[in-house]
C-alpha cells in the first residue's frame, strides 16, 4: 500500500501534468507572469461553472474576504455576524478593517452556523452576515436570505471549503454556494477541493456596479491606470497559477464525485462503532463536496485516537483546537464559553480523515480498520 497522505497534490498532478506543461511553456514564452491571458480566461470558466455573472480573481482567499468587506463601505465598528468555529482568517479581515465580529455558535449536525442563535445576535450596527460553509457543506441560505431581508443585511460568503456545493430553495432551484449573497469568496490554497501550486483566491457577484468596485479595490483602488479613485490593495492572481485552476476546473466534477464517494465509504465501514460520530450525510448530495470528513470521538479519546493513527502511520487534521473566542488575538470579555456550547465541545472532540481524489480502496479500508482495532 503507497503512503497515506492527507491530500495527495502529486498524485493528482499526474493525471494532468501534460496540460500543464502546455500552458506554462505558452505563459513562459510570453512572459505574461502577471494578467496573462490565463486570468481572464479562468474567471471566465469559473463564472460559467457557477453560474454567476462576474467572478474576480485575486491573491488569496483571505484577501477575498478582505475586499468583499472593503467592497461595502462599512463603518468602523460596524458588526458583522459569523461562526465561532472557523478558520481565524474570517475574523481577521473584520478586525483589520475596524469592524466588530459578532460571533455564533454552530449547528451540531451540520458543524455550520446555528440559524436559531443567529437571529438574536443581530442590533442595531449589524449590518451583514458571514455564513461560512464549512467542511464543504452548504449552509442553510434561503433562513439565511430571509433574515437578511427582515432586518436588512448583507451577506457575504465565506466559501472557502465548499466551491462546487449546491443549495436548493423551497421552490426547488438550486444555486452554488458563494453566488447567493451579496458576494461570495473563496481560496484556492493547494489543499482546496479545486486548488492551485500556491496561493490564490477569488470573489463572486451578481451585482454589476459591485464587481468594478471591487476589481478596482483589488488593483490598488485604480479603475483606470494610475488614476486611484479609492483606497485598494495588491491583490493579483498569478498567471501561473491562474492556468491551474483553468484546468484543473475541467476536473472539479470529478474530483467532487471521488470525495463523495470515499465519504460513503467512510460512512459504511465507521458505522456503529461506539463512542464515534459521523458526519450527518446531507438529504441533496449536491449540498456537500466533502471538504474534509470529520468525525467526532465522544468519549474524551479523541488525543488518543490521533496518537494511536500516527503510530500506524495515518495523517489526520484536527479543524479546530481552539474556538476563535479563546484565541488570544479575539478574546472579548463578554464571549465566554457559556455563550458557545457546540463549539466548545467540538473543539475537544473533531478529528478529519483523509480525503482527497486520490484515496485508494486499500487505503479507506486500513483507516477503517486501524479506527475499529483502537476502539475495541
Amino acid at each position: 500500500m503507497e503512503k497515506i497522505q492527507m491530500v495527495d497534490l502529486v498524485g493528482q498532478y499526474q493525471e494532468i501534468k501534460k496540460e500543464l506543461k502546455t500552458e506554462f511553456d505558452s505563459i513562459f514564452e510570453s512572459a505574461s507572469f502577471i494578467n496573462g491571458p490565463a486570468v481572464k480566461e479562468f474567471e471566465q470558466s469559473l463564472a460559467k461553472y457557477l453560474q454567476v455573472k462576474h467572478v474576480i480573481a485575486c491573491a488569496n482567499g483571505t484577501d477575498a474576504l478582505q475586499i468583499a468587506l472593503m467592497a461595502m463601505d462599512y463603518k468602523p465598528g460596524t458588526e458583522i455576524i459569523t461562526t465561532n468555529f472557523t478558520f481565524a482568517a474570517t475574523v481577521e479581515v473584520i478586525h483589520l478593517l475596524g469592524l466588530k465580529p459578532i460571533l455564533v455558535d454552530i449547528d451540531p449536525e451540520t458543524f455550520n452556523i446555528d440559524i436559531d442563535k443567529l437571529e438574536s445576535s443581530i442590533t442595531k450596527k449589524t449590518r451583514a452576515m458571514m455564513p461560512v460553509h464549512l467542511f464543504g457543506q452548504v449552509c442553510p441560505m434561503g433562513e439565511l436570505m430571509l433574515i437578511a431581508l427582515r432586518h436588512g443585511l448583507d451577506i457575504i460568503e465565506d466559501n472557502a471549503q465548499a466551491i462546487g456545493a449546491k443549495y436548493q430553495f423551497i421552490n426547488g432551484d438550486m444555486k452554488y454556494a458563494g453566488t447567493i449573497g451579496n458576494i461570495g469568496t473563496t481560496s484556492f490554497f493547494p489543499a482546496k477541493n479545486l486548488g492551485a501550486y500556491g496561493d490564490g483566491g477569488a470573489l463572486f457577484t451578481n451585482d454589476d456596479n459591485l464587481v468594478h468596485k471591487i476589481r478596482a479595490i483589488a488593483n490598488h483602488g485604480m479603475s483606470q491606470r494610475y488614476y486611484h479613485d479609492i483606497i485598494g490593495v495588491n491583490s493579483r492572481l498569478d498567471t501561473l497559477q491562474a492556468a491551474v485552476l483553468k484546468t484543473k476546473l475541467k476536473y472539479l466534477d470529478q474530483y467532487i464525485e471521488k470525495r463523495r464517494f470515499n465519504a460513503k465509504k467512510y460512512h459504511a465501514l465507521l458505522k456503529g462503532i461506539p463512542h464515534l460520530v459521523l458526519p450527518k450525510m446531507p438529504k441533496l448530495e449536491d449540498a456537500h463536496v466533502w471538504h474534509q470528513y470529520t468525525l467526532r470521538v465522544t468519549n474524551g479519546k479523541r488525543d488518543e485516537l490521533a496518537h494511536y493513527l500516527t503510530k500506524h502511520n495515518i495523517p489526520y487534521g484536527i479543524y479546530y483546537p481552539i474556538p476563535l473566542h479563546r484565541q488570544k488575538a479575539y478574546i472579548d470579555n463578554r464571549s465566554t464559553d457559556h455563550h458557545f456550547p457546540i463549539t466548545c465541545q467540538f473543539s475537544q472532540q473533531v478529528l478529519s480523515l483523509p480525503m482527497h481524489t486520490e484515496v485508494t480502496d486499500e487505503q479507506t479500508n486500513y483507516i477503517a480498520q486501524t479506527i475499529k482495532t483502537f476502539f475495541d
